[in-house]
């Protein structure tokens, strides 16, 4: 008899503690938000190191924050409801809401521009009709700076080795273009920044600025998503972070260079390096830095992506959390 009752309490534990999530935090009481250590998700990188989110939420509200190194892990992540608002480049974003169903949307602008096409020292390419029969490096299939160099071929009558053409298109890390540059192996690349401006403080010569590539620098090169279930559920955390998103871009737009300071000490804590000043500083005389998006620009990549197979259709609405917003 005693020994029933053993069990009967062990098991009412086992229900009990099952019930409350095992001792866990109410994952109600977290927001979890995604971002690059990149000079690109300037405002994660500022908010994260000043706590400027925290500080508005209320005590029981925790925010986490977890580091990504490329889009399709992030957008795995928003998938599986690890990520509830992530600083992402447009074209996973759009690749994202397509492959949910429209239930990943963009909320916000974040930067725009901040790439630019360079070359080995004496390559002798000076255009982009000189690309022809060269190899380019990007840094991954399908990203931003992908498309906006397809989209660079086709303004000057030229095309990838994968649809006829003569350029050969190669994805290359950041952190290796000038390794592969110096070797031969590839003849320029279209990088963003921070690294435009280390590879040019190392030699590289210039061939497109940030405002020659695409849209005269005005389209998104990154953008702020969130999960629409998260949005419907917990309003208030949501708009309590755009709030901070917007008043974090104009701190960094009053004052740059102060501004400049708390990310590059962000980036030298998740990373142990922290950037150059004159690299960070001349990075970010290539990116806008503004929390409206371009939505023009948005769909435009939407179209290239469907026509290059990256998404099977383009959508015709719930890309952006407030669709009446140019």
């Amino acid at each position: 008899m005693k020994k029933k009752k053993w069990i009967a309490l062990i098991v009412t534990g086992i229900l009990a503690m099952a019930l409350s999530g095992c001792g866990k935090q109410d994952e109600d009481n977290e927001v979890h938000i995604g971002y690059f250590n990149n000079v690109t998700h300037a405002q994660a990188l500022y908010m994260k190191t000043e706590n400027c989110l925290q500080d508005v939420l209320p005590d029981e509200i925790q925010v986490k924050w977890t580091a990504f190194n490329a889009g399709p892990a992030e957008v795995e992540a928003l998938f599986a409801g690890d990520i509830d608002i992530g600083y992402i480049g447009p074209v996973p974003a759009i690749t994202a809401n397509v492959k949910s169903k429209g239930d990943v949307q963009i909320l916000a602008g974040a930067t725009k521009g901040g790439a630019v096409l360079i070359t080995g020292k004496d390559s002798g390419i000076k255009s982009v009709a000189q690309l022809a029969g060269k190899n380019v490096s990007i840094p991954q299939i399908g990203n931003t700076q992908h498309l906006s160099l397809l989209h660079l071929l086709e303004e000057n009558g030229l095309k990838p080795v994968t649809e006829g053409g003569d350029v050969t298109i190669s994805a290359v890390a950041n952190a290796d273009v000038e390794n592969v540059i110096g070797r031969g192996d590839v003849d320029a690349a279209l990088v963003p920044e921070p690294w435009g401006a280390t590879l040019l403080s190392k030699g590289a010569e210039l061939v497109l600025d940030y405002d020659e590539i695409y849209m005269e620098g005005n389209y998104d090169v990154a953008v702020v998503v969130v999960r629409k279930e998260f949005y419907e559920k917990h309003p208030e955390i949501v708009e309590a972070f755009l709030e901070t998103h917007q008043k974090v871009t104009q701190l960094i737009l009053e004052d740059t260079e102060k501004a400049l300071v708390s990310i590059n000490r962000e980036l030298k804590e998740a990373t142990g390096k922290a950037l150059g000043e004159d690299v960070i500083a001349e990075a970010f005389t290539r990116i806008k830095v503004d929390d409206a998006y371009n939505r023009q620009s948005i769909e435009e990549f939407a179209k290239i992506s469907k026509a290059q197979g990256f998404i099977s259709e383009v959508p015709q609405s719930g890309l952006f959390v407030r669709e009446n917003e140019q």
